[in-house]
C-alpha cells in the first residue's frame, strides 16, 4: 500500500490553469501506474490521464487532450497534472490513483478504469468560474 495526498487545487476562473501534484509515500521500492480521475457533483468518477511510473507513456481523456499534461518525477515520488485552459465543465474533486504494475514503461490495458487502481488519495477540489 501506498499512501497518496493531492494538493494544487483552487478556484481559478475560464481560460485560467492549475498545476495538481500528488506526493506518493509507503511503499515506493515498486513501480505503480499513475492515475488522475475526476468526479463532478452527481456524476461518476470519470478517467483524466494515467502515465507509467517512468513517465514514458502518458493516456489522456478526449475531453482533455492538448489542455492537460501528466508528469512524473520519481525522485520526488510525485505525479503531476498540468491543466492550462480550463473550462467550467473541468470542475470536479480531482483524485490520484496508483495501481501496482511492475513495468516501468507500460500501462495497463484498462488504465482508464476507477476499479483498476488499488490506492487512491482523498481529491483535491477544482472550480472554474465562468
Amino acid at each position: 500500500q501506498v499512501q497518496l495526498v493531492e494538493s494544487g487545487g483552487g478556484l481559478v476562473q475560464t481560460g485560467g490553469s492549475l498545476r495538481l501534484s500528488c506526493l506518493v509515500s509507503g511503499r515506493t521500492f515498486t513501480s505503480y501506474a499513475m492515475g488522475w480521475f475526476r468526479q463532478a457533483p452527481g456524476k461518476e468518477r470519470e478517467f483524466v490521464a494515467a502515465a507509467s511510473w517512468s513517465g514514458s507513456r502518458t493516456e489522456y481523456a478526449d475531453s482533455v487532450k492538448g489542455r492537460f499534461t501528466i508528469s512524473s518525477d520519481n525522485n520526488k515520488n510525485a505525479v503531476y497534472l498540468q491543466m492550462n485552459s480550463l473550462k467550467p465543465e473541468d470542475t470536479a474533486v480531482y483524485y490520484c490513483a496508483a495501481k501496482r504494475w511492475t513495468y516501468l514503461h507500460s500501462l495497463p490495458s484498462s488504465y482508464s478504469f476507477p476499479s483498476e487502481y488499488d490506492n487512491w488519495g482523498r481529491g483535491t477540489q477544482v472550480t472554474v468560474s465562468s
